[in-house]
This record gives C-alpha cells, structure tokens and sequence, in this order.
C-alpha cells in the first residue's frame, strides 16, 4: 500500500454506531494535542481493514489479530513519520511517543521540535529516527 506524503497521522479506532444511525470513528486526544489535526477542519479519512484485507461481516466481532509476541511495534524501518518532541533522553536525544505510546528517539533534537523523520532501525520496545525535515 503507498501511503501519501501529506499524510498527517496514522492511528487505530474502531467505527461506532450512534443512537442516530451515525457512523463515528473517534481521533486520539494525542492526534490533536501535537499540532497534527485541529478541530473544526476537515480532513480526508481512509479506512483499512486490520488485516490489510477487505474486511466481511463474519469477522467484525472477532477480536483482532496478534502474533504469539504480542503487540508488533507500530512503525517500520523507512517509514516517514511527523513527530514531536516531548521529552530528552539521558544522553540527550529527542524522545518522541507514537500509538500505544511507544518510543522513537530522535537524535539532534530539541523538545518541542516538530520534525519529518525516517525510521531507520526498530526494536520491540523503541526505534530510532533520523530527521528529514524541519516540520516547523
């Protein structure tokens, strides 16, 4: 799948019905709180299946699939990502926090930097991130 360049954030959420027949999908408060999104705008929205697959009527309740490792870390090596950063590690790189909080360390960076970053090599538990370009 080729992911745009203007892409602004990349969660996971489920749809839900309302009471009135709308269908919701709900944004993380974190989306909004890093400067990606602002509420009122409006935004062109793409759904993908969590298997990559179409997905059927058959597997809508069915509980989402996970290796026996548990949860996969949510980026991969070459993916582009905007991220800011929050915080400074003990040896003073930039610490960035993405879906389910995991950590990108972002070298050569300053807390409050919002910057384009390639993910250059990923572990279980934290990847690291060469920036791109300065996002402002």
């Amino acid at each position: 799948m080729e992911i745009s360049e203007k892409l602004l954030c990349l969660f996971s959420a489920e749809v839900r019905e309302t009471d009135d027949g709308e269908y919701v999908v709900d944004v993380p408060s974190r989306e909004v709180d890093a400067g990606s999104l602002e509420p009122g705008e409006t935004y062109r929205v793409a759904l993908v299946a969590r298997d990559g697959s179409t997905a059927s009527a058959d597997d809508a309740d069915a509980s989402p699939s996970r290796s026996d490792d548990g949860p996969q870390p949510p980026v991969e090596p070459g993916e582009m990502r905007y991220v800011e950063i929050e915080d400074l590690g003990k040896q003073g790189d930039g610490i960035a926090r993405v879906e389910r909080g995991y950590v990108i360390i972002v070298p050569d960076t300053e807390v409050g930097e919002r910057v384009k970053i390639e993910v250059t090599e990923v572990k279980s538990n934290f990847a690291v991130g060469e920036v791109v370009e300065e996002a402002g």
